[in-house]
């Protein structure tokens, strides 16, 4: 008799490996296919690669700061070798660790590229998938319930493709070898800033281009006026309201020129290498869905609240169904996703309770809605505000940029949104994502008891302040 399986997973990223084992805990025979490797972007190309660095950045630059500290030291430098090697040390100890997972929830792992396949003579509805394995051999998968979770790809600028070396993407950046003097980031979202203050950070001379009206356009406008003048105070440039010109680039092996309009003129841009962070494309081709009634419009897969597609049977999660391109929603997808195949009717996603994270220095974190967002939607609102800089263990740290905001509900008192800049502040945020889930208001917040010295106290002080009761300003 041939083996009954549940539940075939396509794609071992961080939505594909949790959707995996969720199913294993629900008793359900799962096979997870991966044509690369466990972790996918997040751990390879994404989330843990570039934090890694980013803390080496950090660290490189309090140290140069050190005297402030009573710290002094001569002849500090920053040695990419070493701190590439560090990042793959940890990326390598991960991915052992979601190996170690799939073994322990007995999950099988195909390593091998997979295409979902229609109706047939032999299954009477769609999802079977077939695997052309690592080692040339050809699988045939007939599950109940397939699951698509094959992640996205970095973006390219029409007419200005990569080429690895001097035309980067943020898969690219990653395997440099050596600094350049110099960079052009097009793209002010949360790559992009990372990126811009990583290597500002290590000395590299950088520029920000966003053709939007400003850097980190989905976040409170605050917030993004605050960041634009951290940036520029640590020598970033940047530019707003700038297109990139891409069919006019040039590149002769030592510069590239990139023209960039800017309020209806024209200006060259020149630099080392050129990082395009202008977003990423779901990977929905070549994955046999024109054979299926799954749908994609504007590039990426429908689902409905519980993830399922057209197809009763087949399920997408994470970067490929364009909702919040994020690991921790994308794990939380595949939660729901499997949780309703085993029939548990799970809480429907709701993407106003998914934090956002921006790991530059300093930090950003929000969740729920901006205050332009709020007023949008009809909400009578108020806000509270209270900056790092009047908070004690701020000036301990020597991070004082930065501010919480509140937005909540001037009628209902419900909190909408929190808004971060700050040190540890992605770490801060998940007190106003448990606000968001209980539906709490700002003086409950206010009135929990924040630890003094904290950073936690400027959440406290920013929820006191949404009715002028802050104490400490």
């Amino acid at each position: 008799m041939s083996e009954t399986i549940d539940v075939v997973v396509l794609g071992g990223g961080t939505g594909g490996y949790v959707a995996a084992i969720r199913g294993a805990q629900l008793g359900l025979n799962v096979v997870l296919v991966e044509s690369s490797k466990l972790g996918g972007t997040c751990l390879h190309v994404g989330c843990i690669p570039t934090k890694a660095l980013l803390r080496s950045a950090e660290v490189f630059a309090t140290m140069q700061d050190g005297e402030k500290y009573g710290v002094l030291a001569d002849g500090i430098r920053f040695d990419l070798a070493k701190a590439m090697a560090r990042k793959q040390q940890i990326v390598g100890q991960l991915e052992k660790g979601i190996e170690f997972l799939m073994k322990k929830n007995q999950i099988r792992v195909i390593e091998g590229f997979g295409r979902v396949m229609g109706r047939s003579i032999f299954s009477p509805t769609a999802g079977a998938v077939r695997v052309m394995r690592a080692d040339g051999e050809e699988e045939m998968i007939t599950p109940r319930y397939t699951i698509i979770a094959t992640g996205s790809k970095p973006r390219e600028l029409p007419g200005m493709p990569f080429d690895g070396t001097q035309i980067l993407s943020s898969d690219d950046i990653l395997a440099l070898e050596t600094l350049p003097a110099s960079i052009i980031i097009v793209g002010g979202g949360a790559i992009g800033i990372e990126w811009a203050s990583l290597l500002a950070d290590v000395g590299v001379k950088v520029t920000v281009v966003e053709a939007l009206s400003r850097i980190l356009f989905n976040e409170d406008e605050e917030i993004s006026a605050e960041m634009t003048r951290v940036m520029k105070k640590r020598g970033i440039k940047v530019m707003t309201n700038a297109r990139v010109q891409a069919e006019g680039f040039a590149v002769d092996g030592q510069e590239v020129a990139l023209p960039v309009e800017v309020n209806g003129h024209t200006e060259t841009l020149t630099a080392d290498k050129v990082l395009v962070a202008i977003g990423r494309s779901a990977n929905v081709t070549d994955i046999g869905l024109e054979a299926t009634n799954v749908q994609v419009e504007r590039g990426v897969i429908v689902v409905d609240d519980e993830m399922r597609t057209a197809e009763k049977n087949i399920y997408a999660i994470g970067d490929v169904i364009g909702k919040l391109q994020l690991a921790h929603a994308a794990a939380h997808e595949g939660i729901v996703a499997m949780e309703s195949i085993a029939g548990l009717k799970p809480e429907p996603m709701n993407y106003d309770h998914v934090a956002r994270a921006t790991y530059s220095r300093p930090e950003v974190a929000s969740i729920g809605l901006t205050e332009a967002q709020a007023k949008d939607k009809g909400y009578s609102v108020k806000t509270g505000k209270f900056p790092f800089r009047a908070i004690g263990k701020a000036l301990v740290y020597g991070e004082v940029d930065g501010f919480v905001k509140i937005v909540a509900d001037a009628e209902r008192e419900d909190v909408l949104g929190v808004h971060m800049m700050g040190p540890h502040v992605t770490d801060l945020i998940s007190e106003g994502a448990l606000a968001q889930v209980l539906n709490a208001t700002p003086w409950e917040i206010g009135h929990t008891i924040h630890p003094h010295p904290t950073l936690s106290e400027a959440l406290g002080e920013a929820a006191l302040a949404v009715d002028g009761r802050a104490i400490h300003i």
